[in-house]
């Protein structure tokens, strides 16, 4: 639902989207106002992505979001080399579908080389050039660890930083984790190859920014072009959204920022209600926009993170409203405030909820621990 507020004497009235109306048509795009019926790669597809710097989360991220979800599916697609782990966004590690690896990674390649930039002290020296051949080499001819390729570079290079050595090759290729890294109940170190000879095919051509703005309205609209810089973490997007500009309906929110959306999305009501969801940590539904406000109120900025790490959070009537984590026997909610009987039955008909879906065979009570303030 949409109003309007009148600016100067004489112009037109400015379509008007508040947090609220923000809120709800986000959560509708990343399938969290109601379990969607599709399968796990169409979720992976429409998303554009789960980040994933651990192996967890992207499979809790599609607990909360589809009905019927097994963490299965997910692990199979990976086995059969139909989602990846790479690099691409906001250089943090995604599961992406095969397709989306190998024309996103091309599109933020330029971000990767701009990377590099604060390795130049390290990579004094070094022929970046020949180091992506020689890189490549090495992981096509085996898959490595960071630690191995790390030991190869030196050999030619002794007198580079060894960590800068390992980062310009990640920057300079698109290396993507073999399996068993990422499999659902397995374990296995990080090991690294292309995605061309991980997937059998080629990289690019490269996703246009156009093509990835429309998908970007799609799953996290609607969103001003900083929103979009800030998840994709890319610059100079401005003229791209020029360009669709014709295709698109503009609005405000309330702080006057024009925001663009695709004309036929969902755009809820405000009052429509919203269950309660578990997230992972490094869910995109935090991490994707400039202006954060649409799902974290002021009050709980930075509430999500300690340092270099971050929680798994609730979410209660479409806002952060809480932490949340494992136990040994027990799932144990720590909300932000007071939840009413209500809020607490339904975040507790949830949990159970997830936990069926991510451990059916294990018992977990649940437990509301002390307001975190």
């Amino acid at each position: 639902m949409t109003n309007t507020k009148r600016s100067v004497a004489g112009t037109a009235p400015r379509p008007h989207l508040g947090t609220r109306a923000l809120n709800r048509a986000t959560l509708d795009r990343q399938l969290l106002l109601r379990p969607a019926r599709i399968s796990a790669a169409a979720a992976v597809e429409h998303l554009v992505g789960l980040q994933a710097q651990n192996v967890k989360p992207p499979y809790y991220a599609l607990a909360a979001r589809l009905d019927g979800f097994a963490p299965e599916a997910l692990s199979r697609l990976m086995a059969d080399r139909e989602v990846v782990r790479i690099v691409t966004m906001r250089s943090t590690i995604h599961t992406h579908t095969a397709d989306d690896c190998l024309t996103l990674r091309p599109l933020v390649q330029p971000a990767r080389d701009r990377e590099l930039t604060n390795f130049r002290k390290g990579l004094a020296g070094v022929d970046l050039h020949r180091l992506a051949a020689l890189a490549r080499d090495l992981v096509e001819t085996e898959p490595r660890t960071m630690k191995q390729l790390r030991e190869a570079l030196l050999q030619e290079w002794p007198d580079a930083d060894p960590q800068a050595l390992a980062v310009a090759a990640r920057c300079r290729l698109p290396l993507v984790q073999v399996t068993p890294r990422g499999l659902w109940g397995q374990s296995g170190q990080v090991s690294l190859t292309t995605a061309e000879r991980w997937l059998g095919r080629p990289t690019g051509p490269a996703a246009t920014p156009d093509e990835i703005v429309l998908r970007y309205l799609a799953a996290f609209g609607p969103a001003s072009v900083r929103d979009m810089q800030t998840w994709a973490g890319l610059t100079r997007l401005r003229d791209a959204f020029e360009r669709l500009r014709p295709r698109l309906v503009t609005f405000r929110d309330e702080g006057g920022v024009e925001l663009f959306d695709l004309p036929d999305a969902p755009r809820p009501d405000p009052d429509t209600p919203a269950p309660p969801r578990f997230l992972p940590e490094f869910d995109n539904l935090l991490l994707s926009h400039a202006d954060r406000t649409r799902v974290v109120p002021p009050e709980h900025r930075g509430r999500s993170w300690q340092g270099n790490i971050a929680y798994c959070t609730l979410l209660v009537d479409g806002f952060l409203a809480g932490l949340w984590r494992l136990e040994e026997h027990a799932l144990v909610i720590e909300p932000f405030g007071p939840l009413s009987k209500a809020q607490r039955d339904e975040v507790t008909a949830e949990g159970e909820r997830m936990l069926r879906t991510m451990h059916p065979e294990t018992p977990y009570d649940i437990r509301f621990g002390a307001v975190r303030r």
